[in-house]
């Protein structure tokens, strides 16, 4: 009989966490693993007949399912998949470190395990002392790139032609790129700027007059609209890792990106690390794109993310056996 593993989660939007999971549930380990998704009062209501062998806890931590933590250890392991904080969030949301800080070493410290999603999620997990090392294991997220990686090479645009996509929110920082745009001439960059949400006001606001800048709403087919990009820019003020930064790459596009949390660390030789939460120096790195090598920055960056699902797939595995054993 194959374990039985519960996945909780709160958030039933299409992106984010959830579409994580789909896939992940979804995915050739269904094969070696009995995957249930349930929001926390069905998983508790259940518990009163049935236990999984493990119980992967998707919520943000927060102190009111400190006491649901507890509940659920008595009938499972637990283990924290932490796609939510880092030190941007910290940095940009918190108000109360210390209160903050107290709350996560509490969560982390009932679960049996913590996964978290970057290298520099984690270094910042223990670097402030919130769960002990051995109880961290660290799996870069990933999705399906299939599609992007087929993708054909396209020969640059004149006017180049930036992407980005994402919601629109004050953790996306596209309002920076807007400011960014604002000083860039329209006869050498445009700006195809995808998503919606709740800076959506704000967002048309700032683009009603720049002509070079076209607001495309939800992006519905994410490979034509990348391969309709010479590159994509990430402007996020935090990430604990960041896919769209993973798809980019798979679909063999430069990135440019602030400097933050798990961004920083999937840039290398394929595009521009900029000052954070800084729109100035961003115009400036988009300004530069006509004399860098962007053609040698997708291939390097396509080539680095070329095995990133199956990593990500058998890194869950292995987590998962050694979770239910």
């Amino acid at each position: 009989m194959k374990p039985i593993v519960w996945h909780l989660i709160g958030d039933k939007r299409a992106g984010g966490s959830n579409r994580l999971v789909q896939q992940l549930i979804g995915s050739r380990l269904q094969q070696e693993f009995s995957f249930f998704v349930f929001r926390l009062e069905e998983a508790k209501f259940l518990l009163k007949t049935s236990a999984p062998d493990a119980i992967v806890f998707h919520y943000p931590c927060a102190w009111k399912y400190l006491f649901d933590l507890l509940i659920l250890k008595r009938y499972s392991k637990v283990y924290i998949y932490d796609h939510h904080y880092c030190q941007g969030f910290e940095q940009h949301q918190v108000s109360s470190k210390l209160r903050f800080r107290l709350m996560l070493r509490l969560a982390y410290g009932l679960a049996d395990g913590v996964v978290s999603v970057s290298s520099a999620q984690r270094d910042w997990m223990t670097k402030n002392q919130l769960v002990a090392p051995h109880k961290i294991k660290t799996i870069f997220s990933a999705s399906p790139i299939d599609a992007l990686l087929r993708i054909p090479p396209k020969s640059l645009s004149h006017p180049l032609q930036i992407g980005a996509y994402g919601r629109f929110a004050p953790q996306k920082g596209f309002e920076l790129l807007l400011q960014a745009f604002a000083s860039l001439p329209a006869e050498k960059f445009q700006l195809s700027l995808g998503g919606y949400g709740q800076n959506e006001q704000l967002i048309t606001e700032l683009a009603k007059d720049l002509p070079h800048v076209k607001l495309l709403g939800a992006i519905e087919d994410v490979p034509a609209f990348l391969a309709s990009c010479d590159a994509i820019v990430i402007p996020s003020r935090w990430e604990p890792w960041g896919l769209v930064c993973l798809e980019a790459k798979a679909a063999g596009k430069p990135v440019m990106v602030f400097a933050v949390d798990g961004l920083k660390e999937q840039v290398r030789d394929c595009g521009l690390l900029v000052t954070p939460n800084n729109a100035n120096k961003l115009a400036e790195a988009i300004a530069s794109l006509p004399e860098q090598s962007l053609t040698t920055w997708g291939q390097v960056g396509r080539q680095s993310v070329i095995n990133s699902w199956d990593e990500f797939l058998n890194n869950w595995s292995a987590f998962l056996q050694e979770a239910v054993a």
